[in-house]
């Protein structure tokens, strides 16, 4: 087993790490501040450290160079209640394993130390490079649990070349995510292009993506290069990918696979460099159903997922989301804060336009106000909330009476038969029920919040011990 140094100044955490740890068979050492966490590691070998971002003193990012210094290439697994993408970017570059947001599960966390403990992972750069240092003009604000895991993932698949796919509903930052991954990743100075394909005539879309050569048409009387052959070196992103044409998919998978374009009217495929980043909020499990959308395509395109959620499933971060638009708002009231009215008003808001919509609903109001703090009465009224594609798929009429009684009716037929059925040597019918809707109800709520316990256990309603319990009864990873 190893020895761990985990440095937090809060007494609890490190309490927990070291009763959680010490029960794998780990040799634990405590630290409160990063300087004292530096003297420890000073008087023998570590095999893994759990630092913490915020510590009195020198602060964990500053802490994990010196620690790289003194210790070489032993993983380091930082922590932090108050992430942001400057954070996650800083975090990766500078060579942590890993990257754990407050509140966090001690089964989760026990598991990323298992796998630094089992192998190693250096990187290459012990300074933020210049697109971190940018960071603070990006526009991806939030402190909530799904947001924090939005950066970390950002941070992640920034510096690799895969694709990526982004979804969401409309309005929650699809494009902001992909200018991120842009700018942090390693074609930073080359071109970013957003296509928004849905925008596109259908009839044109092969040429405004791939071009055209003189004579292929009527009207053709030059040679023109396409959409990806001018983001050559640089990063695409598809827009709304879900509304591209059937017959064209085929060209742009091997597009990707072969990293080469075919203009309209040419026989000769010329090679391209691009990162291909694409985004929908149409649902393409769907489309992959009814044939409109092809499965290689799908599976080429989601090498690394990132589902942004909707604004109501993160109500926190809406005051955070209202303060930073109200500034950047170029009107009288901007220096004027919130009213603790005006912030719960805003939390009780479905937000069916998401981000864009809250936006611009604190715009309007800053306008109305006309240099007075904004009051309730200047908020324009909540949209009529309209289920997009993607979302009405997400939640197929949960909510409606029709289908809560078909879940009932359902549930009554199972039960008549297991009574039927039912011997002394049987689980209880209660157990049984539960084993059959627990599994993947608790799947499909860890999915949602990408495997953040703490989260799913907030959106469950339960505590995370019971979580975690449950969890381990039926094997549900």
């Amino acid at each position: 087993m190893g020895r761990i140094l985990i440095v937090d100044d809060e007494a609890s955490i490190c309490w927990a790490f070291r009763e959680f740890l010490a029960d794998e068979g780990h040799d634990v050492e405590i630290a409160a501040t990063a300087e004292e966490g530096l003297r420890v590691a000073e008087r023998g070998r570590l095999d893994a450290v759990v630092l913490d971002v915020r510590l009195p003193g020198m602060d964990g990012l500053t802490a994990m160079g010196r620690f790289r210094d003194q210790l070489g290439p032993v993983p380091i697994v930082l922590i932090t209640a108050f992430g942001n993408l400057d954070t996650a970017v800083r975090a990766m570059e500078g060579g942590a394993y890993d990257y754990l947001v407050k509140p966090f599960d001690l089964d989760q966390a026990g598991g990323v130390i298992k796998r630094a403990l089992e192998k190693e992972r250096p990187r290459t750069s012990n300074a933020p490079t210049e697109a971190a240092s940018r960071v603070g003009a990006e526009a991806l604000i939030g402190r909530s649990a799904v947001m924090q895991e939005l950066f970390k993932s950002i941070a992640v698949v920034a510096p690799t070349d895969v694709p990526v796919l982004i979804t969401g509903e409309s309005g929650t930052g699809k494009e902001l995510v992909a200018r991120a991954i842009h700018r942090h990743g390693s074609r930073s100075s080359g071109p970013f292009v957003p296509v928004c394909l849905a925008a596109l005539n259908p009839s044109l879309v092969e040429r405004e993506l791939f071009g055209h050569v003189r004579g292929s048409f009527t009207g053709a009387v030059q040679d023109q290069k396409g959409l990806l052959e001018l983001a050559h070196g640089g990063t695409v992103l598809l827009d709304e990918v879900g509304d591209i044409p059937t017959l064209l998919q085929v060209k742009l998978l091997r597009a990707l696979e072969h990293r080469e374009i075919t203009p309209v009217g040419d026989a000769r495929p010329r090679p391209t460099n691009i990162r291909l980043v694409a985004a929908t909020n149409r649902p393409l499990g769907e489309l992959m159903a009814t044939g409109q959308f092809r499965d290689d395509l799908f599976f080429r395109l989601s090498v690394f997922p990132i589902h942004l959620p909707p604004l109501r499933d993160r109500p926190d971060d809406i005051p955070i989301l209202a303060d930073h638009f109200l500034k950047q708002a170029s009107l009288p009231s901007v220096g004027e804060p919130l009213s603790a009215e005006v912030l719960s008003e805003l939390r009780s808001r479905t937000w069916p336009g998401n981000v864009r919509e809250l936006r611009n609903a604190i715009e309007h109001a800053a306008i109305v106000a006309r240099g007075r703090p904004i009051r309730v009465e200047h908020l324009p009224a909540p949209m009529r909330h309209s289920q997009s594609p993607s979302h009405a798929s997400q939640n197929p009429a949960s909510d409606s009476p029709a289908f809560a009684q078909s879940i009932q009716d359902q549930a009554t037929q199972w039960a008549r038969q297991a009574i039927r059925s039912a011997t002394a040597e049987d689980l209880t019918l209660y157990e049984r029920f539960l084993a059959l809707v627990e599994p993947p109800l608790l799947q499909e709520v860890l999915d949602r919040c990408q495997g953040n316990r703490a989260a799913a256990a907030q959106v469950l309603g339960i505590h995370r011990a019971t979580l975690r319990q449950r969890l381990r009864k039926y094997g549900v990873e």
